[in-house]
C-alpha cells in the first residue's frame, strides 16, 4: 500500500467549500487505484485563527507540516478580518519560503465544456514555470521619512541559482511536452535584473539544443497570451511576471476558478504544496456557488507529482466530461452548485472502477 500523508489547510472563504469536494474526489481515486491511500490531517490555520491567537499558524507550524508528504491548501485571506499582507506573509508565503518551494507550476489550456472568452482560442495548452522564492517579491526594502518626503523602497532580488533553477526546470519540462520554452523579460525597461535574467537564459539554453526558444517583453507577452496563446508551450518567468501571466491564463480559460498550481521543493527535503490559483473570495463564501474545479485540478497535479500520472490524466478527462455535459458553476456559464459539480465528478470516477 502506497500511503501519502497530506496536511490539509482549507484556509479562508471558499477554500473551506472547495477543499472538501477535492478530498472526496481523492477518496474516489483511492478506490480506483486499490493500492493508494491518503492520510489527511486538517489544520484550522486561517484568518479566524489569527483573530483568536494573533498568528496565522503556530510558532512550530512549519515543523509540524515538515513531517507530511505534501500540503493541500485551499485559499488564504479575509481582509475584513486580517490585512492581506499579514495573512499571506503569515501563512502562504511563510510556507513557500520556509520549505524552499522555489518553483511554481501553473497550466492553462482550453478545456472541453468551458467557453473561453477568446473568439478563437485555437486549443491552447501552455504551462508557466514561475520562479517562486525571490525576484520582485523579496522582503528587502523599507519606508523612510514622513509627509511629502516619505519614500517607499522595494528591492527586487534575482540570484543566479534561483533563476537558473527555474529555467532548467522549464527546459526539462519542455522536453516532455512540445519542445519550446519562452522567456518573459523586460530588459528594455528594467536596467539590472532583466538583462541578468536574459543572460542566464541564453547560457542555459545552450545545454538544451533540441529545445526551441523565444523571448518576449512582459507587456507584449501578456498581449500575446490573449491574442495568440496557441503559440506557447512552456513559459518561464520571474515571480511577479509569472503571477500576472497565470492570472491571464485563468482568464482565457474562462475563469480563474478552474486554474490549478503546485509549489515545488526541488530537493525533496521539504514537502511541496498544492493550491488553486484563485483566492478566498469571501464575497461568495457560503453561497454554494464556488467553482471546485481549480481545487480538483490541483488534486490532479498532486497525483502527477507523486507518480500517479495515469490517474491524474483520467481525473482531468472526467473533469472535462462533467463540464462538457453541462454541469458547471455560474462563473463558467452553468447553474450547478459547488457540491453538484463535485458529486458529478465523483459519480463519473466511480464508473472507472
Amino acid at each position: 500500500m502506497k500511503v501519502l500523508e497530506i496536511a490539509v489547510l482549507p484556509g479562508d472563504g471558499i477554500g473551506k467549500e472547495v477543499v472538501p469536494e477535492a478530498l472526496e474526489v481523492l477518496r474516489c481515486i483511492e478506490q480506483i487505484h486499490g493500492g493508494l491511500r491518503f492520510d489527511f490531517v486538517e489544520f484550522p490555520w486561517n484568518c479566524e485563527y489569527y483573530c483568536e491567537t494573533g498568528k496565522m499558524m503556530p510558532d512550530d507550524g512549519l515543523d509540524i507540516l515538515a513531517g507530511f508528504n505534501g500540503v493541500f491548501l485551499g485559499a488564504v485571506g479575509d481582509p475584513q478580518l486580517v490585512p492581506d499582507h499579514i495573512s499571506l506573509w503569515g501563512l502562504l508565503l511563510k510556507i513557500r519560503k520556509g520549505f524552499r518551494q522555489t518553483i511554481n507550476l501553473r497550466p492553462a489550456k482550453q478545456l472541453r465544456g468551458v467557453a473561453s472568452p477568446l473568439v478563437n482560442p485555437k486549443n491552447f495548452d501552455l504551462i508557466v514555470v514561475r520562479e517562486n522564492s525571490e525576484g520582485e517579491y523579496s522582503e528587502i526594502g523599507g519606508r523612510i521619512h514622513q509627509g511629502e518626503d516619505e519614500i517607499a523602497i522595494q528591492n527586487a532580488v534575482f540570484t543566479r541559482k534561483g533563476s537558473e533553477a527555474a529555467m532548467r526546470y522549464a527546459f526539462e519540462l519542455a522536453q516532455k511536452r512540445r519542445g519550446h520554452v519562452t522567456s518573459a523579460t523586460k530588459s528594455n525597461g528594467i536596467y539590472h535584473t532583466m538583462p541578468f535574467w536574459d543572460q542566464i537564459f541564453k547560457e542555459v539554453q545552450t545545454d538544451y539544443p533540441e529545445v526551441k526558444t523565444s523571448s518576449y517583453h512582459i507587456d507584449a507577452l501578456a498581449a500575446f497570451f490573449v491574442s495568440r496563446p496557441q503559440l506557447f508551450d512552456v513559459v518561464v518567468a520571474s515571480n511577479l511576471f509569472g503571477d500576472i501571466l497565470t492570472d491571464i491564463g485563468g482568464a482565457i480559460m474562462g475563469s480563474i476558478g478552474i486554474a490549478p498550481s503546485i509549489n515545488i521543493n526541488l530537493d525533496g527535503k521539504y514537502p511541496s504544496m498544492f493550491e488553486p490559483v484563485h483566492g478566498s473570495a469571501p464575497d461568495i463564501y457560503g453561497k454554494g456557488i464556488a467553482n471546485p474545479v481549480g481545487q480538483i485540478w490541483t488534486a490532479k497535479m498532486m497525483l502527477d507529482y507523486f507518480g500517479e500520472e495515469e490517474l491524474g490524466t483520467a481525473l482531468l478527462q472526467v473533469i472535462e466530461d462533467v463540464m462538457e455535459s453541462g454541469i458547471r458553476t455560474a462563473d463558467i456559464g452553468g447553474t450547478a452548485s459547488t457540491q453538484e459539480v463535485g458529486n458529478a465528478i465523483r459519480e463519473r470516477l466511480h464508473r472507472l472502477n
